[in-house]
């Protein structure tokens, strides 16, 4: 696919910003502001003859998919062992109190395959998130920039957009993820954690939580918590990693004065796949950490709103405001900074987990976009 297909999308664009703007108003205060800004966008750069359907099906490149539930499936599978562990000890502490410990008794009680429960509902939800969030990001992503180049020119301004394309992109991606991963953190946790779900599987543990809550309940509880997490997760791990990358690759092909760039002085002692893989994975690192920091409110959050057993109805019911209030009011009395610091609880162990992670995901996914003829991250 060339690029000049993807970015001469305006309508799909426009399509694009519309779900975006649109999924932001109905979690905020002024769904009614932004939903004329829509309106108004929509009105000054969709040209009406363009055809939105032809536009989406020259966009869509399925390899972004692939890459994206290749990279999650593997970098979240392989540390399942590490989600069994760290689930026991959120849902029961008195029991399981530190992770080589509550290791061991996991073990000693139930065998070795009990630290892979919930594997098929990490690798099956987390490679459709993957799939999605990478997917439709890397999708969007040029459509929403030709929008605003677009704009602009309507409205005769001079200069980019800045990171805002990116960050639509990147909320619309962690916004439709985070609706197929609901389901599934459901399914996975109860298979971990409750022994009425042992050993029957993905569809049977979907089928059995639709019997008890509903599919509605199903499909939403913790829905507020997970977007919490993901959306800016999605943005810090992502745009951090396109950024990054894109930064290294233009150090490394400014040219001295000698008109030679960096780049090809170094390529003359390793390998270009050894300055890409190097690219990747200093970007990841990067992003791995911008990630962390961006959703760990997020991520006590949603600890907060899935704590106390899955038969408690109260914690269920509660909403994103009131469990944010529940968290800030621990150390309340200890003054605002401590107040705020309980959303950042357990960041120091989430850097070495969820950091690996990411790290392990990006380098994976550039991989994999490469080896399916796609250009390494940042490097066009």
């Amino acid at each position: 696919m060339k690029s000049d297909q993807i970015i001469n999308t305006d309508a799909f664009g426009v399509t694009v910003l519309q779900v975006i703007l649109l999924a932001i108003s109905s979690a905020t205060m002024g769904p009614h502001r932004l939903a004329r800004l829509v309106l108004t966008i929509a009105a000054i750069v969709s040209p009406a003859s363009y055809s939105a359907s032809a536009a989406g099906s020259a966009a869509i490149d399925y390899r972004f998919f692939v890459a994206g539930g290749t990279c999650a499936a593997i970098s979240h599978g392989i540390t399942t062992p590490i989600d069994v562990v760290k689930t026991r000890m959120q849902s029961d502490p008195s029991k399981y109190k530190s992770l080589l410990p509550a290791t061991a008794t996991i073990v000693k009680e139930e065998g070795p395959q009990a630290l892979v429960k919930g594997l098929v509902p990490t690798l099956v939800g987390y490679g459709i998130e993957g799939a999605l969030k990478f997917g439709i990001y890397e999708v969007s992503k040029p459509l929403v920039i030709a929008a605003f180049q677009q704009l602009n020119a309507k409205l005769n301004r001079s200069g980019g957009a800045g990171a805002l394309p990116y960050l639509l992109a990147s909320i619309m991606a962690g916004a439709v993820a985070s609706l197929v991963l609901v389901p599934m953190e459901s399914t996975r946790i109860r298979m971990v954690t409750d022994s009425s779900f042992e050993g029957i599987g993905l569809l049977r543990g979907l089928a059995k939580l639709v019997d008890e809550a509903g599919l509605v309940q199903t499909l939403t509880v913790g829905l507020g918590a997970m977007l919490a997490k993901q959306v800016p997760y999605t943005f810090g791990k992502q745009v951090s990693f396109d950024v990054v990358a894109k930064f290294l690759y233009g150090i490394l092909n400014s040219t001295s004065r000698s008109t030679t760039s960096l780049a090809e002085t170094i390529s003359k002692s390793v390998s270009p796949e050894c300055i890409k893989w190097t690219v990747s994975v200093l970007a990841a690192m990067i992003a791995s950490v911008m990630a962390c920091l961006l959703s760990q409110p997020g991520d006590v959050i949603l600890t907060e709103t899935y704590k106390g057993g899955e038969s408690d109805d109260a914690t269920k019911k509660r909403s994103l405001a009131e469990i944010s209030s529940t968290i800030y009011a621990r150390n309340s009395n200890e003054g605002i900074f401590l107040a705020l610091s309980g959303f950042f609880t357990g960041l120091q162990a989430r850097f070495v987990h969820v950091g690996m992670i990411i790290t392990s995901q990006l380098v994976i996914y550039d991989l994999v976009k490469q080896l399916l003829g796609l250009p390494a991250t940042g490097s066009h």
